[in-house]
Parts: C-alpha cells; sequence; structure tokens
C-alpha cells in the first residue's frame, strides 16, 4: 500500500493517506484576533479543504482531537461552531481537552482521522 502525503514541510505534513484512511496534522486559525468561535470556525474551514485534497469529507470523519486553551472560557463556543458545521448522524469519536498551545494567541486546535473516498 502506496502512503501519499499532503503540503509537505520540513516538519510535517497537512495529512497523510494510507489504507483508505486520512490523518490530518492539527489545524490552527490564521485570524488569531477572533474569538474560540471564530477561531474554531476558520480551523473547519481549513478542515473542509484538507479533507478535499485528501479525498474525503466531513460526512467520513472516524476521530477527533480538539485543544482548547482555556476549556472553561470556550468549550461552548467550541461546540456551537463544530456542531453547526458537522452533518447530522457524522458525529466521529471525539475527545477535547485543554492545552498550552503553540502560540498564546491561538485558542483552539483541532486534529483529525477520517475514511477517504478510494
Amino acid at each position: 500500500m502506496s502512503i501519499k502525503r499532503i503540503s509537505v514541510g520540513p516538519r510535517l505534513a497537512g495529512a497523510v493517506i494510507h489504507n483508505g484512511v486520512a490523518w490530518l496534522s492539527g489545524q490552527v486559525p490564521d485570524d488569531r484576533s477572533q474569538d474560540c468561535a471564530g477561531q474554531t470556525r476558520q480551523v473547519l474551514a481549513k478542515i473542509d479543504a484538507v479533507l478535499a485534497e485528501a479525498g474525503s469529507d466531513k460526512s467520513r470523519l472516524l476521530s477527533a482531537q480538539i485543544w482548547l486553551k482555556d476549556i472553561n472560557a470556550d468549550f461552548a463556543a467550541m461546540n456551537e461552531a463544530w456542531v453547526e458545521w458537522l452533518p447530522e448522524g457524522a458525529a466521529p469519536a471525539r475527545a477535547t481537552t485543554q492545552a498550552d498551545l503553540a502560540s498564546p494567541d491561538v485558542l483552539v486546535e483541532i486534529m483529525l482521522t477520517a475514511a477517504t473516498r478510494d
């Protein structure tokens, strides 16, 4: 089985595809001046683009890991954006936790695994 890498950089790939599964790297927002809901929507839009390039979409999610800078302050706002984005009946296995993220202005990071269409 071949391994396909998307958006490969010196430290990581945006996604790795193998045996019908796409593993996406953690996605963070570009406009970090927004609140958690706005940052979450940005991240989900980036995820849509990576999933499309990987031959998948949000209806084929298998698992999600979500990290929030402040889970007490932002869990509800992130969940609201998540539920708006997620197709009905397509919820993946998911975990959400609080973490010190790579930059102080990043409020959310999301990493997904999805089945591809091949």
